[in-house]
């Protein structure tokens, strides 16, 4: 008898995600004054830099015409420098500004915050155990 659809890893995944995405789609804007998806793209930017655009999309799960869009929003709003990549005429390599450190600050204030109300229902133990399984099955999805 296979798995019944509400219990499979994948439903039960998206289900999650859909939950959580729509509280955060409140979230970043009350907090931060910016969309949910630029938010996530600064984020990123603040936690990985300096990015290109192309990495910034794998490091955000987005398509590069995504990324470039969101990385021109925020370097538009003065929270993300755009330079031209040093190794790489053709390239640039994103940093958040001074404005934008403001802002990352506080996203990942809130990020943290909702971190929190997800995964405060499970014990240190449980959330290190799940955080491991995630790590594998992320893993295991990549392509190699």
């Amino acid at each position: 008898m296979p798995t019944p659809l509400d219990r499979t890893l994948t439903y039960r995944l998206h289900q999650l995600h859909k939950l959580t995405d729509s509280d955060s789609q409140l979230a970043y804007p009350e907090c931060t004054g910016l969309s949910m998806s630029n938010g996530r793209c600064l984020s990123t930017i603040g936690s990985f830099e300096p990015l290109s655009v192309k990495e910034l999309a794998e490091k955000a799960n987005l398509d590069k015409g995504q990324a470039s869009r969101a990385a021109q929003a925020l370097v538009d709003q003065g929270l993300v420098c755009k330079a031209d990549h040093p190794g790489d005429g053709r390239g640039v390599v994103l940093t958040l500004t001074a404005s934008g450190r403001k802002v990352f600050k506080t996203a990942m204030a809130m990020i943290a915050q909702r971190n929190e109300e997800i995964f405060g229902c499970l014990t240190e133990r449980e959330q290190a155990s799940l955080s491991a399984m995630l790590d594998r099955l992320i893993a295991h999805a990549r392509p190699r």
